[in-house]
C-alpha cells in the first residue's frame, strides 16, 4: 500500500509542478499512463499530450529513480531527473539553481585553517 501511495505522490507532483497557463492545458489528455507494482517495487509513467512526461521506478528499501518534464509558458522544454533515497531528495538538471563557485580567496583561506588546525585548549585550574 505505501508503494501505491508514492507512485500517487509522484504523479501528483509531476502534474502539479507542471505549469496551466496555456489554454490546451485545460484540454490535455492523457497519452500514455501505467502503473506495475509489485512486492519488490513499483514503475509509474504518465504522459499527456501537452508535454507533461513522468515516470519512476522504486524498490523494496524505498529507493526511487525519477524524471519529469513539461513545457514552460515560453515553449521551453523542461527536464528533471532524481534520486530519493536514504541521502533525501536530489533533483538534477539544468532548471535547478546552483550556487555561485566559492570566491578563490575564501577556498584558500579554508585550505590554510584545515592545515592548520587550533591548539586543543587546556582547563585552567584555579
Amino acid at each position: 500500500l505505501s508503494i501505491q501511495v508514492m507512485i500517487l505522490a509522484v504523479v501528483g507532483v509531476a502534474t502539479a509542478v507542471a505549469p496551466v497557463s496555456r489554454s490546451d492545458d485545460v484540454h490535455a489528455e492523457v497519452l500514455h499512463r501505467s502503473e506495475d507494482v509489485r512486492a519488490d517495487g513499483f514503475d509509474s509513467n504518465l504522459q499527456t499530450s501537452n508535454g507533461i512526461d513522468q515516470s519512476a521506478s522504486g524498490d523494496v528499501h524505498g529507493n526511487i529513480h525519477g524524471s519529469f518534464a513539461w513545457i514552460s509558458p515560453e515553449g521551453e522544454h523542461v527536464d528533471i531527473k532524481y534520486v530519493a533515497d536514504e541521502n533525501g531528495y536530489q533533483p538534477s538538471g539544468a532548471w535547478i539553481p546552483t550556487p555561485p563557485p566559492i570566491p578563490e580567496a575564501i577556498v584558500r583561506a579554508l585550505a590554510w585553517l584545515q592545515a592548520h588546525p587550533q591548539a586543543p585548549e587546556h582547563p585552567r585550574h584555579h
